[in-house]
C-alpha cells in the first residue's frame, strides 16, 4: 500500500485523535514525544530493558546535539508485559499522551495488535525485534522493522540443518506464540522432503517441567530438536534434554539468543545452534554505539543495536521530513537510505529492511560464537 493511500485511510481517525495527540504536527508542545514499549516485567524483562536502554541512549545523544526541530525529545518508556491485551492498552495510552512515534514492541504477538492502533492514529512504529511476517505483510505504510523476518530465519535454519548438519529426522517444538510457532512453521516449511518430522508439539510458556513432551521426543529418536520460542523455555528444554540422556542437536532462533539461555541451561547448552544477525562487534559502523552503550549500561543486549537503529531512523525521518506528522514521516522513511550503527538501511514497500542477513551461532565454551559456515553468506531479500 502506498503512503498516499495510507494517509487517506488514516485521515479520519487522525483528525479525531488530534486533540489527544497534541504534538502530532510538531507544533504546540515544548517537547517531541516518542515512546518505546516492551516487556519490562516478567520472563522477557531483560529484552525489554535492553531495548529501552538503547532507545534512551539515542534520545540522549539527540538532545545533546540540540534536540529535534528546535525541541527536546522526550522519551516515554512503557511496559506491555509481553501480553497482547496490555500492548493494545499501552498503545492507546501513549497516543493519548502525545507520542508521535514508537520503537517497539518486542514480541510479535504484541506488535501485531498494537500496530493496528498506531495505524489508525497515523503514527509511525518501528519494531527492533518482531520477526513474524504478519507485522509488515498487512500493508500498513507506517509500520516498519529493522530486524529480519521468520520466513528468512526459518529458511536459513532449515538449510543449515539439512546441508551442514546432515539432518534426516527432526522434532519441532514451539511455545504456541505468534513468534515461536511462526518460526517453527517456517523451519518445517523449508525442510527437504527427505527429512522426516517425527514430532511437532507445542509447549506452554511459563511451564518448568517439559519431561512429558521430551519423553515423546526421545522415543522418536530424532537427529535434531528445533525450538521456536524464547530463552527461558529454551534453556530449560536444553537442560532437561541432557537430564533425559538425549544427545540430539538443538537448534533455535533469535528469541533464544541471549546469555540468559546459557545461564538457565548450563552446560547442556554447549553445542546448541542458534540463528541470529551477524556479530555487532564485527561491524565497523557499530563500534561507536558499542562503546557508548557499554560505558552507560554495560553489556550490549541482543536487540540493543536494533533498537538504537530504529530510534535513529525515527529521529532522522522527523528531522528530514521537518514534521512529526505520521504520514509524512512514513513517506520519508520509505524513500530514504539511513546511515545507522549497523550500516545503511533502506526499507521496501512493506516496511522490511531490503537486506536482512542471518548467520548461525553456536554455544562454545559457555559463550555465543558465530560459525564460519557457508550459510553466513546468505542474504535474503523481500520485495
Amino acid at each position: 500500500m502506498k503512503s498516499r493511500n495510507w494517509f487517506i485511510i488514516a485521515l479520519v481517525p487522525l483528525l479525531i485523535l488530534t486533540t489527544l495527540i497534541g504534538c502530532s504536527s510538531g507544533t504546540g508542545s515544548g517537547t517531541i514525544k516518542i515512546a518505546t514499549i516492551g516487556p519490562l516485567t516478567g520472563e522477557s524483562a531483560k529484552m525489554g530493558e535492553d531495548i529501552s536502554r538503547a532507545v534512551q541512549l539515542a534520545v540522549d545523544q539527540q538532545n545533546a546535539k540540540g534536540g529535534l526541530l528546535g525541541k527536546k525529545v522526550e522519551l516515554m518508556i512503557e511496559d506491555d508485559r509481553a501480553d497482547p491485551k496490555d500492548a493494545v492498552s499501552v498503545a492507546s495510552k501513549i497516543i493519548s499522551q502525545g507520542a508521535v512515534a514508537i520503537v517497539g514492541h518486542y514480541n510479535s504477538s504484541c506488535t501485531i495488535p498494537a500496530s493496528n492502533i498506531y495505524h489508525e492514529a497515523g503514527i509511525v512504529m518501528i519494531t527492533p525485534a518482531s520477526t513474524n511476517p504478519m507485522v509488515t505483510d498487512r500493508g500498513y505504510a507506517g509500520v516498519f522493522r529493522v530486524c529480519g523476518r521468520d520466513d528468512q530465519q526459518g529458511k536459513v535454519q532449515a538449510e543449515y540443518a539439512v546441508n551442514v548438519l546432515k539432518t534426516t529426522k527432526v522434532a519441532i517444538l514451539h511455545d504456541k506464540t505468534t513468534y515461536g510457532q511462526g518460526l517453527a512453521d517456517e523451519f518445517k516449511k523449508n525442510l527437504t522432503p527427505a527429512v522426516e518430522v517425527a514430532v511437532y508439539e507445542g509447549i506452554t510458556r511459563g511451564d518448568k517441567d517439559f519431561s512429558a513432551v521430551l519423553t515423546k521426543v526421545k522415543e522418536a529418536n530424532p537427529d535434531l530438536v528445533m525450538f521456536g520460542g524464547l530463552y527461558g523455555e529454551g534453556g530449560l528444554l536444553s537442560k532437561q534434554m541432557k537430564e533425559l540422556g538425549m544427545n540430539c542437536r538443538f537448534v533455535s532462533g533469535d528469541g533464544v539468543f541471549d546469555p540468559e539461555y546459557i545461564r538457565i541451561g548450563g552446560e547442556a547448552t554447549e553445542g546448541a545452534f542458534i540463528s541470529y544477525a551477524p556479530s555487532a562487534e564485527n561491524i565497523p559502523t557499530a563500534r561507536e554505539f558499542i562503546k557508548a552503550y557499554t560505558a552507560k549500561w554495560g553489556e550490549v543486549g541482543p536487540y540493543s543495536l536494533f533498537a538504537y537503529d530504529a530510534t535513529k531512523v525515527i529521529l532522522a525521518a522527523i528531522e528530514g521530513a521537518k514534521t512529526t506528522e505520521g504520514f509524512k514521516v512514513a513517506d520519508y522513511i520509505h524513500h530514504t537510505t539511513f546511515q545507522v550503527a549497523s550500516g545503511d538501511v533502506t526499507f521496501d514497500n512493506k516496511g522490511d529492511p531490503t537486506s536482512s542477513p542471518y548467520v548461525m551461532w553456536t554455544v562454545k565454551g559457555g559463550k555465543l560464537t558465530p560459525l564460519d559456515a557457508p550459510v553466513q553468506a546468505v542474504h535474503v531479500e523481500t520485495h
